[in-house]
């Protein structure tokens, strides 16, 4: 493993925030292989947190705000519409994010990144609903949805990446997974945030202004996390091991022309996980919201418990993929999940107890899947386009298999059936397990 010892930092110009975080680095001795998992840890929670507050509020609020003129149904359809902005908008950050980052620095473009994302998720907590803008008010969130998109693109800063290759091989799995724990933390702090506010208000005051204190919570955690990642990205020493692997941004142009093939079997391998993601986060809490009695604080906890099994599973799935492979890891977890997904309808339709179980289950095999998604096929990618290959890689993932999970769900379980959300998973494992056939047939690096 690479040498993580300090070196003295130069302070070029850039951002009052990098100046300051490169101040605070010049106090410690070295920077530790622990410190870049904190920074990675970290940076994916605010993140996260920052995804699924909007996710919720897409379900319990956003249809009433901003859609009144339709029925709940309808609204929530066109709420998910709105969702899906976002993961069309990441590929477009990533792309401008690269530019800026070779024409100035990694931690501008991380201030830059982080700064769109917590105005964009301010500029939605002090939106007007429809009653007082109109349709404008339907404009703007978009907007602000697709600022989120654009950010979350830009904020790919590499400690994955970096974990992943100074790590051991014998310990490549256990890596791989640390920057996945990011969305357990994030959606149990935000679940955990919404079930309060909903138990504590009534109706009225939570339409009212409570739903707006979360997107304040996640602006607040964007400056936190904007100054724990730059903190580490500013260092000499940072920039000495990225600079080592070659981690370093290139054009998408020469990326598609050079290894197009790694980055269509890096988005389908992992389409399994990306399509159970909103399955078991978005789309219960609207099934649950318009066709059970559950309470929606109750099921928001039942929520959290899942979302700490999915963390346990995640921890897991780098302890399995360390000992049986990581894309036998990943191949495993889609045979499990196309099983699951036989039993899907019959949970979900089965009350209370039967979408417990379903949330449970599908938290677990959540984490099993997601613990490898990231870097079970990223090492496909020669060194030189591993950077910009990896965060594509995501990208797509999350256009493919989660932008329109909640849409798609929802709308067609609504008109024709549950057995339909089966199909969607079952489909989901088919192409990962047909992208890793393909991936052992080219005979991939690892």
């Amino acid at each position: 493993m690479s040498s993580f010892s300090h070196a003295q930092p130069h302070l070029p110009s850039s951002s009052a925030a990098e100046r300051d975080a490169r101040q605070r680095s010049a106090d410690h001795q070295k920077v530790a292989p622990g410190e870049i998992a904190v920074g990675v840890v970290i940076g994916r929670a605010s993140e996260y947190f920052d995804f699924f507050v909007y996710g919720i509020a897409s379900v319990l609020v956003f249809p009433a705000l901003f859609f009144p003129f339709v029925d709940r149904l309808q609204g929530t359809l066109y709420a998910f519409v709105v969702f899906s902005f976002a993961f069309i908008a990441r590929p477009l950050g990533t792309v401008l994010s690269m530019a800026i980052q070779r024409r100035w620095s990694r931690g501008t473009k991380l201030t830059v990144a982080l700064f769109l994302l917590g105005t964009s998720t301010a500029g939605i907590a002090f939106l007007p609903g429809y009653q007082t803008l109109g349709a404008a008010s339907i404009v703007l969130l978009a907007l602000f949805r697709i600022g989120q998109g654009v950010a979350l693109g830009g904020s790919w800063d590499g400690l994955p990446s970096l974990l992943a290759l100074n790590a051991p091989p014998e310990r490549r799995g256990w890596y791989a997974m640390l920057g996945q724990l990011g969305a357990p933390l994030g959606f149990m702090l935000a679940s955990g945030l919404f079930a309060y506010l909903v138990a504590s208000l009534s109706t009225a005051d939570f339409l009212a202004w409570g739903w707006r204190y979360p997107f304040f919570v996640a602006f607040a955690i964007n400056v936190v996390a904007l100054f724990a990642r730059l903190r580490l990205v500013v260092t000499h020493e940072y920039e000495r091991l990225l600079d080592e692997r070659e981690l370093e941004p290139i054009g998408v142009l020469e990326l598609v022309r050079s290894e197009g093939h790694n980055l269509v079997i890096g988005a389908f391998a992992a389409l399994a996980s990306y399509a159970l993601f909103h399955l078991v986060t978005v789309f219960p809490l609207s099934w649950v919201t318009l066709y059970s009695q559950q309470s929606v604080a109750g099921f928001l906890t039942i929520q959290i418990f899942g979302a700490a099994l999915a963390a346990g599973g995640i921890v897991a799935s780098g302890w399995i993929a360390d000992r049986i492979g990581r894309r036998s890891t990943l191949g495993a977890s889609a045979v499990l999940i196309g099983m699951f997904s036989g039993f899907a309808p019959t949970l979900l339709g089965g009350g209370p107890l039967g979408q417990d179980v379903f949330m449970l289950i599908g938290f677990a095999l959540l984490g099993l899947s997601y613990g490898q998604a990231a870097g079970a096929v990223t090492s496909n990618f020669s060194s030189k386009y591993r950077y910009t290959g990896a965060a594509l890689t995501a990208d797509l993932a999350w256009l493919i298999g989660a932008a329109f999970a909640p849409l798609v769900a929802l709308g067609l379980s609504a008109h024709f059936g549950l057995a339909y959300v089966s199909i969607y998973l079952l489909s989901g494992a088919a192409c990962t397990l047909a992208a890793l056939s393909l991936n052992r047939a080219l005979g991939p690096r690892d």
